[in-house]
């Protein structure tokens, strides 16, 4: 039997994850691939540290370039993160010849481009099913169960943190400082946080579907997002009050000639089969025009989940090398990618629906300045719930509009929140009804 040699660059949390599972099922792993997948090198800069798995000593260096080099590696395993040096590792690796999979999500989104074009160049794979989603396997779902269909949507959890912060601050009513805190002290974010809960990592993610599933790259500085800091129990609790959840959605839509895609917190209906996702959980719903509604779901991140989508790779990789293949299929899937790449809709063209909640001195003739405003930028309310006096004699009032332009929802917040009967800056949220 053919054996198929592996480096890994990087023994953290989801190198040891990878190791360990190579390690524990190495007989189905063999099995499957149809031929032995050995571990030859794995590099870290810390090789002394205790990861629960016992090791040949022998495997372990400090240095990448020792896995690079090593002409009996076929397959590189690129698992530091971060931009550099990982990309230069990477196109290395390439050069060399030798297949490389990924589970880096922020370098495919911001220099996925230039990677994907080495590995035509190099006559190699990239594997990267670990990218987004952790365990559930969208990037193949996509590359090739379906590969027959016109994407026409995808709306996805695809962080889990910040979908922990929310079903907490939703379920328990805690303020957001309090339900991040907790999340650090359980180590189930980072300290701070500030990637998960400001939209870049679900936009890092968007940016690879998106690009898998229209065959060309997608620029990741277009991709509109949005963090959840400023949401509160109160929101929340409103949401409710009107049937709907909040939670920070990843949405790209086809609009025939270019995309939506953007990434924010959203109200979705609580019968929604995403409103009904929690904890650090990820889902991703799709639709196609010819397989219709689909959903993946399960564990977006974490040491086993992601070593799965990782050593899935290694095995699909084995597989083709064992048959003499050498180049699978182009990175995104298409051997004919469109002529004209993506074009992404400007933020302020987006049609949707608006949760508005501000509070304002109990006066007479307060609302109606402000549905004046409204209406001079074609806003129509479409419910409005007026809440108790607080302290101070204002009054938080909570509306939902009917489908308005974004460019007029913003100046209209913008005008609303010059109101010297406004007292605290304005909350908007989009409501996706669709």
């Amino acid at each position: 039997m053919q054996q198929i040699n592996v480096g890994i660059i990087g023994f953290g949390t989801v190198g040891s994850g990878t190791v360990e599972a190579l390690i524990k099922n190495r007989e189905i792993i063999s099995n499957r691939a149809g031929t032995e997948v050995v571990i030859r090198k794995i590099a870290d800069l810390d090789t002394e540290s205790d990861r629960g798995i016992t090791v040949d000593r022998g495997l372990l260096t400090t240095s990448s370039m020792d896995v690079i080099e090593d002409p009996k590696i076929n397959i590189v395993v690129e698992l530091i993160g971060g931009m550099e040096p990982a990309r230069e590792y990477i196109l290395e690796a390439m050069e060399r010849g030798k297949h490389v999979v990924t589970a880096n999500k922020a370098l495919l989104a911001e220099h996925g481009h230039e990677i994907y074009q080495a590995t035509e160049r190099c006559g190699v794979s990239l594997a990267f099913e670990a990218s987004v989603g952790g365990g559930i396997p969208i990037v193949r779902a996509l590359r090739c169960g379906l590969s027959a269909n016109h994407i026409q949507t995808i709306m996805g959890i695809l962080n889990g943190t910040s979908n922990y912060i929310l079903t907490r601050m939703t379920q328990e009513g805690h303020p957001y400082t309090k339900v991040v805190q907790d999340a650090v002290d359980l180590g189930l974010a980072e300290d701070p946080p500030t990637l998960d809960v400001d939209g870049t990592d679900a936009a890092h993610k968007l940016a690879i579907l998106i690009s898998i599933a229209f065959g060309s790259p997608a620029s990741f500085k277009e991709i509109y997002r949005e963090g959840i800091s400023s949401l509160t129990p109160d929101d929340i609790r409103f949401a409710g009050d009107f049937g709907y959840s909040v939670k920070l959605l990843a949405i790209c839509r086809n609009l025939g000639d270019r995309l939506e895609a953007r990434v924010h917190p959203a109200m979705i209906p609580g019968d929604h089969i995403l409103a009904n996702v929690n904890e650090a959980y990820n889902a991703i719903y799709l639709e196609g025009d010819f397989v219709g509604p689909n959903l993946y779901y399960g564990l977006g991140a974490g040491r086993r989940p992601t070593a799965s989508a990782v050593v899935s790779d290694i095995i699909d990789l084995a597989r083709h090398i064992r048959l003499g293949a050498n180049g699978i299929m182009p990175p995104l899937a298409h051997f004919r990618p469109p002529d004209k790449g993506i074009l992404i809709q400007p933020m302020e063209e987006l049609t949707s629906e608006y949760y508005f909640r501000f509070s304002a001195l109990d006066r007479p003739g307060v609302l109606s300045k402000i549905a004046g405003i409204l209406a001079d930028q074609q806003i129509s309310i479409s419910s409005v719930i007026q809440k108790g006096r607080e302290a101070g004699g204002s009054v938080p009032v909570v509306m939902l509009t009917h489908e308005a332009l974004e460019s007029n929802v913003r100046k209209a917040v913008s005008l609303i929140d010059q109101l010297d009967v406004v007292m605290d800056k304005i909350v908007m949220i989009r409501v996706e009804n669709r």
